[in-house]
This record gives structure tokens, sequence and C-alpha cells, in this order.
């Protein structure tokens, strides 16, 4: 399995174009969170089934390490208590975030045609995974 940093790396090679970069650093997020939004109104057995996505996504990010899990982690939470807020006073959050999706996809393939480089997912899906991570990567970098 790659390490974080060879994701990270991998991730960039398709990102180094600034307006790019600062359409995913808005649309990444906006996309996690209206996933976690979608996923939100439906339950298995009373189980909502953002979390179950998110446990899912998280045995992917533990393997990657601890800071990452920390990370992800961290945007589950505020996702979660956003989500909580949200659906005590509207109810239904599905189709403000199915909305935010379309739009936030839409940033991230202009993006991607003003860097002139297709999206990493193309060529692997986990990338989808990596995306989070990268907005926030700074974290990872050593200070050395």
């Amino acid at each position: 399995m790659k390490t974080l940093e060879q994701w990270l790396d991998q991730y960039a090679v398709s990102h180094q174009n600034r307006t790019n970069q600062i359409f995913h650093k808005i649309c990444v997020p906006l996309i996690f969170f209206s996933v976690l939004g979608m996923l939100w109104d439906w339950k298995v057995m009373d189980l909502r089934l953002s979390y179950v996505f998110a446990i899912l996504g998280m045995m992917f990010y533990v393997r990657l390490g601890v800071k990452a899990s920390l990370l992800m982690l961290f945007q589950l939470a505020v996702s979660f208590v956003i989500l909580t807020l949200w659906s005590e006073h509207a109810g239904t959050v599905f189709w403000p975030n199915l909305a935010i999706f379309v739009i936030a996809w839409i940033g991230q393939f202009i993006g991607h045609k003003i860097e002139g480089k297709k999206p990493s997912f193309f060529e692997d899906l986990q990338f989808l995974f990596i995306g989070p991570l990268w907005v926030f990567s700074f974290v990872f970098k050593s200070k050395s």
C-alpha cells in the first residue's frame, strides 16, 4: 500500500495550477460534506448511512497513519455537528446537499479544465479519499 506522502505527491501532480488549487480547496470540502449530507437522511436499522460511509472511509485513513486519521475524524465530527443542527431545524438535508454536490463538482471540473489535466480519480478511485487530506496537507509538512 502507498504511504500518505506517496498519495499526496501523486495527487499534487494534477493540481499544480493555483486556480485549480483554489477550486479544490473550496470544492473538495463541500463535496465531502455534501456526500455525508446526502446520506444523512437514509438509515439502515436506525444507523445513518453517513455513519456507515464514515466508518468505511476511516478504515482507509487509519492505514495512512495517525495524523491522517485524526484529520479526517475532525472533518467528520465538524460535518456531523453541522448536519445534526441543520437537520433539527430543516428536517431533510438531502436536496440542498445534492445541489452543493453538483455545484462543487462543476467547480472541480472547471479547475481541471484550467489545469489541463484529468482529475486523479480517473486513474484510481482511491484518490477520492485523498482529496480531503490534500486540502489540509499543510498539517503534514515538516518544519525542518
